[in-house]
């Protein structure tokens, strides 16, 4: 509470009694996606442990380890097959609302979670922008649960992009995430996949094979766009790897699969496809970023510069 308030008068400095937006710091309630344990206790541990000592330098990605389908993303058994070709689950006008639960984060993990928002506005046409009591649809920002992870698609009465702290707090952690919450599956689902990498089945630990299903045409597109290695979006090689020996081999030479520092030129090239009619239908296209998110922003810069933080500043 006493931080809330802390940012709420940070707030008011910058952007002016008068003309700041009180639903901005409008609570939402429980989403009905993602608020309850995913896992039991121990599997909770064993997650939450091996997250942690994750490296940054590490081949091996934080959401191919948070112990949900394909990894990290939260999805119904009997809707699992439901995928970026269904538009209703894109979000309206290519807007997402979006609360942070301010107790799950510090300052800077809270900045950078924006800092990942403002890649999306600067790159492609998605907004996000701070919840308001009226929303039907939003996302929330937690770290009480284990492990990395999201619900794929825009769902109904709320839904979490959950970000184990430490180890998911990362700015690729969160690009990723936001990506499966505006529609996308994993790249190596591709039903087109086999022309470009080859699926080592024999390396899979026992079990988890069906993270490397793939899709036909009637459930994921690729918008026309190549194949991309260099998705933010696709595994690594080792992967579910029962022996560190690799899962996935690229067809062609001196590839990388997948990276976690940002959106590809592919990524933004498919979402920009995926949400062209919605951007178009929204009044403000030409602003990249809502005076709301900018506040946001800003406050926690404000509440930051005492401690001198450039690698955090824009």
């Amino acid at each position: 509470m006493i931080r809330t308030l802390h940012l709420w008068i940070v707030l008011m400095v910058f952007c002016g009694l008068a003309s700041c937006d009180s639903n901005q710091v409008d609570r939402p309630p429980n989403p009905k996606h993602g608020s309850d344990q995913t896992h039991n206790e121990s599997e909770r541990s064993r997650i939450a442990t091996q997250i942690d000592e994750l490296s940054d330098d590490e081949e091996a990605n934080p959401w191919e380890l948070s112990g949900l389908f394909e990894g990290d993303m939260l999805l119904d058994p009997h809707s699992a097959r439901n995928g970026i070709l269904n538009d209703t689950m894109r979000w309206p006008n290519a807007t997402v609302p979006y609360y942070v639960e301010d107790d799950d984060f510090t300052d800077e993990q809270e900045l950078i979670i924006l800092r990942a928002i403002k890649e999306y506005h600067k790159k492609t046409c998605i907004k996000f922008r701070p919840y308001h009591r009226s929303d039907t649809n939003w996302v929330v920002f937690r770290s009480n649960g284990t492990g990395c992870w999201s619900s794929v698609g825009m769902q109904s009465e709320g839904q979490t992009v959950n970000l184990q702290s430490p180890g998911c707090v990362k700015h690729g952690v969160v690009i990723h995430e936001l990506l499966h919450a505006l529609g996308f599956f994993h790249q190596q689902s591709a039903a087109n996949r086999d022309d470009y990498v080859r699926i080592n089945w024999e390396n899979i630990d026992p079990g988890h094979e069906h993270n490397f299903n793939k899709y036909n045409d009637s459930v994921v597109t690729s918008y026309g766009v190549e194949y991309d290695y260099g998705s933010i979006m696709h595994y690594s090689g080792k992967a579910f790897s029962k022996n560190q020996k690799p899962t996935i081999e690229a067809l062609q030479p001196n590839v990388t699969l997948g990276q976690r520092k940002g959106l590809s030129e592919k990524d933004i090239t498919k979402l920009d496809q995926m949400y062209e009619g919605r951007c178009e239908q929204r009044p403000d296209l030409e602003d990249a970023e809502s005076p709301g998110f900018l506040d946001h922003f800003n406050s926690l810069l404000g509440l930051l510069s005492n401690n001198m933080l450039p690698s955090m500043l824009p």
